[in-house]
């Protein structure tokens, strides 16, 4: 997907006790109030970057997204670079079941500091509608302890599956529609950025703080 709007969301950042619109089940809605705390700051959320970077950039990602690949490697150059951003990462797995597994081995690795490895190696996988066999054997070559992967896949299934849930009910909360969607300090941008694109939205979002 590649929308160029950018959105303001400074609400999202005002208070953390701020609840969104309901999503899209009345139900769902009412057992996952959405705040904006939940967003910036669920525990189980991979994070990368400066943890106490001035700026925090949430990104909504799909392994099988080839919009959110383009952008992956400047968005890697640009928080390197910068030093004082935060990356939050939110895996949205909405366009194919293989998406699912990716996001599932992704989040498994991180039990063992190796989420990062994992999203690079299945982001770098060229074309899209990529297979669950090609992402496992990203994942195998990435230089993961595979046993351990799988072990943690298991024990940690169910807090993983949990993870993603509310990372659906986030998305829904917030009316997302596809991937990739980057919320960069008080600005919603749902494109495929390029590196000085990125670098300018975060000097955007410092001023305006």
């Amino acid at each position: 997907m590649r929308r160029s709007t950018k959105f303001t969301f400074s609400a999202l950042i005002v208070g953390a006790s701020l609840a969104f619109a309901p999503v899209s089940d009345p139900v769902r809605a009412q057992e996952n109030s959405v705040t904006a705390d939940m967003i910036l700051n669920d525990p189980g959320a991979p994070v990368a970057g400066n943890p106490r970077g001035d700026v925090t950039i949430v990104a909504f990602l799909d392994y099988n997204c080839p919009f959110c690949k383009q952008s992956a490697p400047a968005l890697e150059k640009l928080v390197k670079a910068d030093g004082n951003i935060r990356l939050v990462y939110k895996d949205w797995p909405i366009l194919t079941p293989a998406s699912f597994h990716g996001a599932q081995l992704a989040l498994a690795a991180k039990y063992q500091g190796k989420y990062e490895q994992v999203h690079h190696a299945l982001m770098g996988i060229p074309g899209r509608k990529i297979s669950k066999e090609k992402m496992t054997e990203a994942v195998r070559e990435s230089g993961v302890d595979i046993d351990r992967l799988n072990q943690d896949l298991k024990q940690h299934g169910a807090e993983i599956l949990e993870l993603l849930q509310r990372n659906l009910a986030q998305a829904d909360a917030l009316g997302l529609q596809g991937t990739p969607v980057y919320l960069i300090g008080p600005f919603q941008v749902a494109a495929a950025l390029g590196y000085e694109e990125f670098k300018q939205v975060v000097a955007d979002a410092r001023a305006r703080q």
